[in-house]
């Protein structure tokens, strides 16, 4: 064997040492296992278990990590783990043979094998492979955490996925929901004829919310370049084209903090229809998140933190003005900016002088009325200088048709009776710019050229937008967002 084909072994911790050893010695044998290209997986673990009755005394063949070992001379029992579950192993010598038994005694808790075996059920009731192969298809070089009964350091889980989904199965569980709730929520549009489309993330403008974005350079046109903060001002751009009912799954991306709830890069999705308003996105909403909350956990009731929550429509709907009412006991209704000022002063709370009335306002929903919005809840009917982007109210030119989705005192999305009028649009974004040029960096930008697309003229408009984290975390019970992302942004290691 070349020099160059021995694996180098490193200084390493004993253990460590020993597997890159083993893993010498396979390959000074003419076995490398990562040579090893296919093997004819046939079965899984959890379908061999639950169809016991249909499988005893059949030839299985498994492919998985190799979880447990128990050596007891001329038998051994083992632990096999796959995508949907594990199994118990009995490996004999005599049915092995002395040098494949030899060679199983061998092989590391971790590595990968393949197994071919008859299926029994032991004295103790257990569903077991009596194995007649064993292969060894991938070495591991690294040991599990805690002798793989799981790996409790939270910041290691996060960096380390791959090991999180090795020996915590739960974890596993929580991104087979989401894939499922994802899949349900595109099945649920695709049946009401929405045309899922995609649209760009290297933007030149900053647009379709308020957010910092993250700045990149395009060198071939030496332009500098903003990873997309929403795609809504392109989905609405397909309503002015005449497709009338779109929808974007998507990741999106705001420089800005990170909590329990906020994650740099994140999945939104967002749906634009035609002749329709911000009430029609109510029941879309509801009608759509408590479907999905049945095809994926079974039931629009669920239990989050130890708070039961019920998805059942219809959601409770308030203004935001009254919800303000209800919960601090101030009437926003009868006071002028100055008047709203003082009535923040008043409950001791910090606000600016120049902070316009809708500014106050939000800040006396955020303090006094979000947290209590455990369930379900429609908060409508938001201030212009707020919603850049919404329809004003026709009977109140200073609100406009818009409405948050909260549950467990979050929020959750967001939508509009859409603007379309041009020339109150431009000059809205005229004021987000001169936010921005008294240092507001997460004010919009100028878009001209979508204030072009709704002179061509765009139809009344209902638009939406959830974030499918935060609603993972919901029919998960997970208490941070990072326990649904796979691999959540972190701060790199020194």
């Amino acid at each position: 064997m070349s020099e160059q084909n021995t694996p180098e072994i490193l200084d390493l911790t004993e253990v460590l040492r020993v597997r890159r050893e083993k893993l010498a010695a396979l390959m000074e044998a003419g076995q490398n296992p990562f040579e090893i290209t296919v093997f004819d997986q046939q079965n899984h673990t959890q379908e061999v278990v639950d169809g016991f009755e249909q499988f005893e005394n059949q030839n299985v063949i498994l492919a998985g990590r190799l979880m447990q070992k128990r050596i007891m001379g001329k038998a051994s029992f083992a632990n096999l783990m796959d995508k949907t579950g594990s199994i118990q192993l009995y490996v004999r010598r005599d049915e092995l043979g002395e040098e494949l038994y030899t060679a199983f005694k061998q092989m590391d808790i971790g590595d990968i094998i393949g197994v071919t075996g008859t299926v029994f059920r032991t004295h103790a009731g257990e569903v077991t492979v009596k194995a007649s192969q064993i292969l060894l298809l991938s070495k591991s070089l690294q040991v599990l955490p805690e002798k793989y009964h799981g790996l409790k350091d939270t910041d290691l889980r996060y960096r380390q996925r791959y090991v999180d989904l090795i020996v915590n199965p739960e974890v596993k569980q929580s991104f087979v929901i989401r894939s499922k709730a994802i899949a349900a929520i595109r099945a649920y549009l695709d049946q009401r004829d929405f045309l899922e489309v995609e649209t760009p993330i290297l933007n030149t403008i900053a647009g379709g919310t308020t957010a910092r974005p993250f700045t990149t350079h395009h060198n071939t046109l030496d332009i500098d370049m903003y990873l997309r903060i929403a795609p809504e001002l392109y989905l609405k751009r397909l309503i002015v084209g005449g497709l009338e009912k779109v929808y974007e799954m998507g990741r999106m991306f705001r420089n800005e903090g990170m909590s329990v709830k906020h994650n740099p890069e994140f999945t939104m999705m967002e749906v634009y229809q035609a002749y329709t308003d911000y009430k029609g996105m109510m029941e879309l909403t509801e009608g759509m998140l408590s479907t999905v909350a049945r095809q994926t956990i079974g039931s629009a009731k669920l239990t989050y933190q130890g708070t039961e929550i019920d998805l059942t429509p219809p959601w409770q709907r308030k203004t935001m003005l009254d919800a303000v009412e209800e919960y601090s006991g101030v009437d926003f209704k009868t006071l002028d900016q100055q008047g709203a000022i003082d009535a923040a002063k008043a409950k001791h709370l910090e606000v600016k002088k120049s902070a316009s009335w809708g500014d106050v306002l939000t800040l006396f929903f955020d303090e006094y009325v979000e947290p209590n919005l455990i369930q379900p809840t429609f908060i409508y009917d938001y201030p212009v200088e707020l919603s850049p982007l919404a329809k004003r109210k026709a009977s109140d030119p200073a609100m406009t048709e818009r409405f948050e989705i909260f549950i467990t005192g979050r929020e959750y999305g967001n939508a509009y009776s859409e603007l379309n009028d041009p020339i109150d649009q431009k000059g809205r974004f005229l004021a987000q710019v001169a936010k921005r040029e008294t240092g507001d960096d997460e004010a919009m930008m100028m878009d001209e050229d979508y204030v072009t697309a709704l002179e061509y003229g765009m139809p009344p408009t209902g638009g939406l937008g959830i974030g499918i984290d935060r609603f993972v975390m919901l029919l998960t019970d997970a208490a941070t967002i990072r326990d649904v992302l796979l691999f959540p942004t972190m701060k790199p290691l020194k």
